[in-house]
């Protein structure tokens, strides 16, 4: 049962053309009431939005083709997509809305949908939903509406004092530095590291709508490390546009990623025996220094197929209570039904404070193998095992590998591009195998 709207993370595209046209927005709304409808009489949803141009444009024309279906609609504003499903589970919302497009550009723009469980909507749903977007679209002859909305700035407090009841000890004494990478933590990070008592320096938490993750935040840690050894500070985190995603910096200028993120939770949860069957939930592309450092301290690594919905399915099937990505987005069931930035920046400090120490101290012990992303665009998404160059390529990178490194060809779940990851011991092969599975990537199918 194929999905053609919805990918990895929802309905992602350039703001204003399909699928983010206002006509398929307007039928997604229309869609979603249709849905919770079915279940729940008079429903409410919340929606929430990034901090790009179009956000609230789209908001208000999801809001409209709810409206037309019967749905009350509440908006919290610029509010974080781990925020969004916090206030969807504990709150009288059906679902919740998230308009972002996360890391992409501003022209990019996305739509994701929770459940009240808060999670993101099973396969099954969205499916549902999708085949109703298309007969709306076909069947509508009107221009399709929206609704304004004003914001409900206390969504956004009861988020932020959820977060604060989380934490064992309070930060004093600590300088932090804080990228919000202009986008939908920009306000409410650097208040929380406060609240906490932390010395906050702010960074990048000044969006005028078309500088979300441009050369700041989770990809682009040149300005936080700056940051970080200029202010002497002892840790740095930097969120993405939508902040379900944190990437670290330590006092020394070393980047920690969500492998780093992973070895040190985990320790810290199995040493108070908190970490259900000693397991933990990465993906494909964890480093395999994370997978044997674990095991060093008894942990298992599970690894699923790359998204942070494929990490938490697999979680919920073991009863897991930690997973993540090296990308940043970390999962503490405990806490969250999603990845979320700054709970996992919080958990970490928490750790930290209570080691009394730093991150270097943290994972001085994970060894890094050297690994390679290459990214191709593509003009089609065709098996790569379909196409023979690329399939031996692959295969002759794996025999001269062995079990000393490790290969992973896949394609993004929601832009037009082929992730070659190639990891081993010996960074001179690893940069050659790469750029050799890339070119043939590129040869057959390149845009």
């Amino acid at each position: 049962m194929g999905k053609e709207l919805f990918g990895t993370d929802g309905i992602r595209g350039v703001a204003g053309e399909y699928p983010l046209d206002r006509a398929t927005i307007f039928a997604f709304g229309v869609a979603l009431a249709d849905d919770v409808t079915s279940r729940e009489a008079a429903p409410e949803i919340l929606i929430g939005a990034d901090t790009r141009e179009s956000s609230q444009c789209i908001a208000e024309v999801v809001a409209g083709g709810l409206a037309s279906g019967g749905v009350r609609v509440r908006y919290a504003g610029v509010i974080t997509t781990p925020g969004v499903a916090y206030l969807t589970h504990t709150g009288p919302f059906q679902a919740g809305v998230m308009i972002s497009a996360s890391h992409n550009p501003y022209r990019d723009n996305g739509i994701k949908v929770f459940g009240h469980s808060g999670f993101k909507l099973p396969d099954a749903e969205e499916h549902s939903i999708e085949q109703e977007i298309f007969q709306v679209v076909a069947q509508s002859s009107a221009a399709p509406s929206s609704r304004t909305l004003v914001a409900d700035e206390t969504l956004a407090g009861e988020y932020l004092e959820y977060l604060v009841s989380t934490v064992s000890v309070r930060f004093d004494g600590l300088t932090l530095a804080v990228d919000c990478g202009h986008g939908a933590a920009y306000r409410l990070a650097p208040e929380l590291f406060r609240r906490l008592g932390a010395r906050v320096i702010t960074l990048c938490a000044e969006p005028n709508g078309r500088n979300i993750n441009l050369n700041c935040g989770a990809l682009h840690l040149e300005t936080l490390r700056e940051g970080v050894l200029a202010n002497q500070a002892d840790f740095g985190v930097a969120f993405d546009g939508d902040a379900d995603r944190a990437i670290f910096v330590s006092r020394t200028g070393r980047i920690v990623d969500g492998d780093g993120v992973l070895l040190a939770s985990a320790r810290a949860l199995k040493a108070a025996d908190r970490l259900a069957g000693d397991i933990v939930v990465s993906t494909v592309m964890a480093n395999l220094g994370l997978e044997r450092a674990l095991e060093r301290a008894g942990i298992r690594m599970i690894r699923t197929a790359v998204g942070d919905k494929y990490v938490l399915e697999e979680m919920l099937r073991l009863g897991a209570v930690l997973g993540g990505e090296q990308s940043g987005h970390v999962i503490y069931r405990d806490y969250a039904t999603t990845g979320d930035g700054t709970l996992t920046a919080l958990r970490v400090l928490e750790i930290a404070r209570h080691a009394g120490t730093g991150l270097d101290e943290l994972i001085a012990d994970l060894e890094i193998y050297p690994q390679r992303l290459v990214n191709v665009r593509v003009r089609e998404k065709k098996a790569l095992t379909e196409v023979p160059l690329i399939a031996e390529e692959i295969r002759r990178v794996e025999e001269a590998f062995g079990p000393a490194g490790r290969v992973v060809v896949r394609f993004s779940g929601t832009e037009p591009l082929a992730r070659v990851m190639v990891e081993g011991p010996d960074l001179e092969r690893v940069e050659s195998f790469s750029a050799s599975i890339a070119e043939a990537i590129r040869k057959e199918m390149g845009a």
